[in-house]
């Protein structure tokens, strides 16, 4: 399989905060005719350095990637968790340096599209979203204290949006002293015009499942989803909100690959 993707498009905005602790990897600007990575955190913290969590994050897993990741080799998830443990060796070194960001995290969402699929990973609240014909075909679930609640049956997921501890997170990079754990998945059902999406609660604050779907069926290029996002987003939400929309263009055999590469190149002008 050969996937080739439509122009991404991504926000990162502080929103209704003073500092903006979210980070998203490449920037858009950035990204390589076969860019395969795609990386979008929200830094925990606030006064604990939030914001270098975050970027240090999206740095460390893309160096991870770069360095150890075998030419025309898909990701495993033991190669996910071990560059979440490069990662957390990175805050620790961080941490040694500049001791006042003693308690920094970051929740995690990683999308690499690969020659079996399309591999997900994510930690903490940030999520993961796949479309097809207008509805979620995909989502991840929050490593948060409501989601547990919700599946324990003791709240409702409409009590989960309003609830005062909705914020609260299960699972963060933090560094080797508080090891964490991805939830890895590969879909390797991908089809032609799929688009995937990966957000920050900061998003979620003012859109829910419903109302994303209803903007990704009216709105059918991602540049004009983005616009959407925005406007709904921007002067709104108390949080900072960052999103990476990820278009399927293609799906093809590997001899299609030439002609993937042409297609991707041609959606950028």
């Amino acid at each position: 399989m050969n996937i080739s993707i439509g122009k991404p498009n991504a926000i990162c905005e502080k929103g209704g905060r003073l500092n903006n602790e979210d980070s998203i990897y490449p920037q858009p600007e950035a990204i390589q005719v076969d860019q395969r990575l795609f990386l979008v955190c929200d830094g925990v913290g606030g006064a604990e350095k939030g914001e270098i969590a975050s970027s240090l994050a999206c740095e460390s897993i893309a160096t991870y990637f770069s360095t150890y990741l075998e030419r025309d080799k898909d990701p495993s998830p033991d190669f996910i968790q071990k560059s979440i443990q490069y990662t957390e060796t990175c805050f620790d070194s961080y941490i040694s340096q500049h001791p006042e960001a003693k308690g920094m995290a970051t929740t995690m969402t990683l999308l690499y599209t690969g020659h079996s699929g399309v591999l997900l990973a994510h930690i903490g609240d940030s999520r993961i979203y796949q479309f097809r014909n207008n509805q979620i075909l995909y989502q991840t679930e929050d490593h948060s204290l409501v989601n547990s609640l919700v599946k324990l049956g003791k709240i409702t997921k409409e009590e989960a949006s309003f609830h005062p501890q909705k914020n609260v997170i299960l699972r963060a990079i933090q560094g080797d002293d508080r090891p964490t754990e991805a939830d890895v998945v590969l879909l390797d059902d991908i089809q032609e015009n799929d688009i995937f999406f990966m957000c920050t609660d900061g998003v979620l604050e003012q859109i829910n499942d419903l109302e994303l779907s209803q903007i990704v069926s009216q709105h059918k290029s991602s540049e004009n989803i983005k616009d959407v996002l925005f406007e709904s987003c921007n002067g709104r939400t108390r949080d900072n909100f960052s999103f990476y929309i990820i278009p399927i263009q293609n799906v093809q055999d590997n001899g299609g690959f030439k002609q993937n590469i042409l297609s991707f190149l041609y959606s950028f002008v």
